[in-house]
């Protein structure tokens, strides 16, 4: 069995025919405990695979580091369990010299969970992390038909999802040539994100100016501020946003395109970077003159 997936013995039932006894395959959840210079700072439920970009991501998610030369080395930590045993569940990051460690009021008194990165936090004010970046001025412009095929290209190398249908994804595009640059997969769609942040930390790429981030889910006001923790400036979902991250795109400058599906999308905020084919004709589309999600009856889990 693996590390990402699961076997289990389900009946299929079927109404007004017969039920089959047959194997399925799941998305394994596990616990990851995030120690930083041996302290615990936070517990999340994941998909084990790419747990260091995944550390490395949450940390720049948090405004702890900005560049990639900040982050020294990360280990699973050995007698993880009583009996001395390695459940890879438990990772350490060190710091490089002369980075400040996390500050206390960061540690979750309880862990967070696969659907809510915030679970923990004192309050919302909290959340509002200053960025080392800023997105506003950033000089991407991505044509409105280029944009529509990310989600497609995203689908098609979800190679968990295929195999078990219980994985999100978050995909990180070159905004100019609309190349697929890394994918990442896990149950929790902050997880998946910040395994793409944390790829890109580790690449040395931060910020990510230029790029489009592009999840499978819906845009939360977290996943809003991880992009921009991240100088990401375009973030693009398949599904609804909520109120606050709309609000969030606004104050910060970002881009945020929800509901793209097929040749349709909506625009939240930061529509001049969108260009091309608009209701308007042709040139930068008219956020006056974009449909709003408003009766769509679209919702994502």
């Amino acid at each position: 069995m693996s590390r990402i997936t699961a076997r289990r013995r389900v009946i299929r039932l079927t109404l007004g025919g017969s039920s089959v006894a047959q194997e399925d395959l799941l998305a394994v959840e596990e616990p990851l405990e995030i120690r930083v210079g041996g302290r615990p700072l936070a517990v999340t439920m994941r998909t084990p695979g790419h747990d260091f970009d995944l550390a490395a991501g949450f940390l720049v998610s948090e405004g702890v580091i900005t560049r990639g030369e900040q982050f020294s080395t990360v280990r699973y930590c050995a007698g993880a369990t009583d009996e001395g045993i390695n459940t890879y569940n438990v990772l350490d990051v060190t710091l490089a010299p002369g980075v400040e460690p996390p500050d206390p009021s960061l540690e979750r008194s309880f862990y967070t969970t696969s659907s809510c990165g915030l679970c923990g936090k004192a309050s919302i004010d909290a959340v509002r992390t200053q960025s080392a970046y800023d997105v506003r001025d950033d000089a991407l412009r991505i044509d409105a038909a280029l944009l529509a095929t990310f989600p497609a290209a995203l689908r098609s190398e979800q190679a968990v999802f295929d195999k078990t249908g219980g994985l999100h994804a978050a995909g990180l595009f070159d905004g100019v040539t609309g190349k697929l640059l890394v994918i990442r997969e896990d149950v929790g769609r902050h997880n998946a994100v910040d395994k793409v942040i944390g790829w890109a930390l580790k690449e040395d790429r931060l910020p990510l100016r230029g790029t489009v981030l592009m999840v499978s889910g819906r845009a939360s006001f977290e996943l809003t501020q991880k992009a921009i923790m991240a100088g990401i400036p375009l973030l693009a979902a398949v599904s609804a946003p909520s109120s606050l991250a709309a609000e969030l795109a606004t104050e910060a400058g970002l881009t945020l395109v929800a509901f793209l599906r097929g040749s349709s999308m909506v625009l939240y905020a930061g529509s001049e970077r969108i260009v091309g084919q608009g209701s308007s004709g042709q040139g930068t589309v008219d956020m006056g003159s974009v449909e709003t999600a408003s009766g769509l009856g679209v919702a994502d889990s």
